[in-house]
């Protein structure tokens, strides 16, 4: 009698302790709360995990309007447009020399693959800020002659030139670098569960409303492929981590029969000619993992192949075409623990 008095007693205290537990995980766990907008030319997704439900859009604008006051190239009061049409006395702030410094360590390591004073050349072939020009081979070699991070530098908080012609275009690790300062502001809320999406570069951490983890498709590239998750060539699970994919099947367009993709050489100034048809790449910040995808389109595969085998800090995934114009894949052996088909 006594044992089976005890047994009821346990029963009450872990049915108890069920509750209490049930209890204490409806209150931990919060609302998960979508939001959309626009920015530098592109859309915005981004989900997360509150307590109270509450809406950050307003602030996540803000953030976002004040970043493209530094690094947008399509805001004339911008610093990096100011500093482009050699406007005395601007001065750089945090997020413009945090991309710098970064552009320079990833030109660095891609041995100038990787280039953000490409953008003359950018912007005669017509993915700037300007008209497209009658582009012959003496416009790409006189434009070539102001390519080179070494003709840049910072000095303090300005830009010094070799050349007042030097411009900077820093689209192709602006938008990850975007990222990073959207996830900053939702870490710095104490938000450990989101999603944050722009212009199709990610960074996930922890889990969705169903307490999975976040899932991100990889478009397969094909032309025509406009609308992202329409035609999949594979699935990454993410967390803790940031996803880019650069290709050009997108970007591009056709003037006098010629096909002009955005991923420029900087060695050349032509756009690549490649059967490297897309380049995800997955690494601890978005900027980085925008850069490097970036590089990896202008390296090809063989190349890319070689490079992703030489470091260690990468993962990526690569479609390509094959002699026959089938699609081939190669992927990291640190990239295979993401994707689940």
């Amino acid at each position: 009698m006594k044992v089976k008095r005890i047994y009821l007693q346990l029963l009450i205290i872990a049915g108890v302790l069920v509750t209490v537990f049930f209890i204490s995980r409806m209150r931990i766990h919060g609302e998960y709360v979508s939001l959309s907008g626009f920015t530098q030319g592109t859309t915005y997704h981004i989900t997360y995990e509150s307590k109270n439900g509450k809406n950050i859009q307003a602030s996540v604008d803000s953030l976002l309007a004040d970043f493209d006051m530094s690094l947008s190239i399509y805001k004339p009061s911008s610093i990096i447009s100011r500093f482009n049409r050699n406007e005395p006395g601007t001065k750089t702030d945090s997020k413009f020399r945090t991309v710098f410094k970064k552009s320079f360590e990833v030109y660095k390591n891609t041995d100038g693959a990787f280039d953000i004073t490409v953008g003359p050349i950018v912007n005669a072939l017509g993915f700037g800020n300007k008209d497209t020009l009658d582009v012959d081979s003496k416009i790409i070699d006189s434009l070539l002659m102001y390519v080179g991070m070494e003709k840049v530098q910072l000095s303090a908080d300005s830009l010094v030139k070799q050349n007042p012609n030097v411009t900077l275009d820093v689209n192709a690790l602006a938008q990850g670098f975007s990222v990073d300062v959207v996830v900053a502001f939702l870490e710095g809320m104490k938000i450990r569960n989101y999603l944050v999406e722009i212009g199709g570069e990610v960074r996930a951490r922890g889990h969705n409303e169903n307490n999975q983890i976040w899932r991100i498709g990889i478009d397969r590239p094909v032309e025509g492929n406009f609308l992202p998750g329409e035609n999949l060539q594979a699935i990454i699970m993410l967390d803790n981590h940031s996803l880019a994919t650069s290709g050009n099947y997108r970007k591009y367009y056709e003037k006098n029969g010629i096909k002009y993709v955005h991923t420029i050489n900087p060695k050349t100034g032509y756009p690549v000619v490649s059967n490297l048809l897309s380049a995800t790449v997955v690494a601890g910040d978005c900027m980085t993992a925008d850069a490097y995808a970036t590089a990896l389109m202008v390296f090809g595969v063989e190349r890319s192949v070689q490079f992703l085998n030489q470091q260690n800090f990468l993962d990526a995934y690569l479609i390509f075409s094959d002699a026959k114009g089938k699609f081939q894949v190669y992927s990291t052996p640190g990239m295979k623990k993401y994707i689940t088909n």
